[in-house]
């Protein structure tokens, strides 16, 4: 179970880490699966639903460029169970308060090497909540929980995470009409400064765990490197309205003794 120290850092820092929760066999299992994922985009002409996944792509200097695989445990089963695993379910239900959460994401992010890939600072409320009573907040504390876990080391030139400290709790400033695309844009008007922001150093197996207000982005790995991150995301019972899309996206998962 989660220490006081981690509920904390979560709901007001906005984010935590647990070290090496994933073997380094368990990796390599998530590499063949990206792998997988890698060579059926380039059969693609360019973002659309196949085998049961939604291929995010792009073009860089001609090539194809991976932006994310939504759902990527459509098509890869053994990243499907990955996100029932317990050493990301179980922290998840308890910082949600529920034994039972819907699965949102099962997302699949590369950054292969100048790539060009970023993503520019944000709040990942913009992308549960899109208007219309798209999205709720039944628990009061944001109902959502994002996990990413580092598939490959994550180092200051490969395009790390960068949190803003102390945002887990400021609930949504519309930063979807504000997507800056640099670290070194001072957005106007809004509360933070990209010069303190955290740059997160990780290694593969490691696990963050982030709320859906922790602002935070990563920008274009400039690295000889891949920089891969596997995304699994839980919400609280009743919060989401809207269809993912991806087969079998928005599974009702179930915590046992939460």
């Amino acid at each position: 179970m989660l220490t006081d120290s981690e509920k904390t850092d979560f709901f007001d820092r906005g984010w935590f880490i647990r070290r090496q929760q994933f073997s380094v066999s368990e990796i390599e299992t998530m590499k063949r699966c990206f792998t997988s994922l890698e060579n059926k985009a380039r059969a693609l002409w360019g973002t659309e639903l196949s085998d049961g996944a939604f291929f995010v792509l792009g073009e860089k200097d001609g090539g194809q460029v991976i932006k994310r695989v939504v759902w990527a445990g459509g098509t890869e089963p053994e990243l499907l169970a990955i996100g029932n695993d317990e050493r990301l379910t179980r922290p998840a239900a308890d910082l949600l308060g529920s034994s039972a959460m819907e699965q949102l994401l099962s997302q699949a992010h590369f950054k292969r090497p100048r790539d060009g890939v970023t993503f520019g600072w944000h709040q990942d409320i913009q992308h549960r909540d899109k208007g219309n009573d798209t999205w709720s907040d039944p628990n009061g504390r944001g109902s959502f929980v994002q996990t990413l876990i580092a598939v490959d080391d994550m180092t200051p030139d490969s395009g790390p995470l960068k949190f803003i400290a102390g945002t887990g709790s400021i609930g949504a400033i519309g930063l979807d009409s504000h997507h800056y695309q640099s670290s070194s844009e001072q957005p106007p008007d809004l509360p933070f400064d990209p010069s303190n922001a955290v740059t997160i150093d990780a290694t593969a197996g490691d696990v963050i765990f982030f709320g859906p207000y922790a602002i935070h982005a990563s920008f274009e790995n400039t690295s000889s490197n891949y920089r891969r991150v596997f995304i699994n995301g839980y919400a609280y019972p009743g919060a989401n309205k809207r269809q993912y899309p991806g087969d079998g996206a928005c599974r009702l998962i179930t915590v046992n003794d939460v």
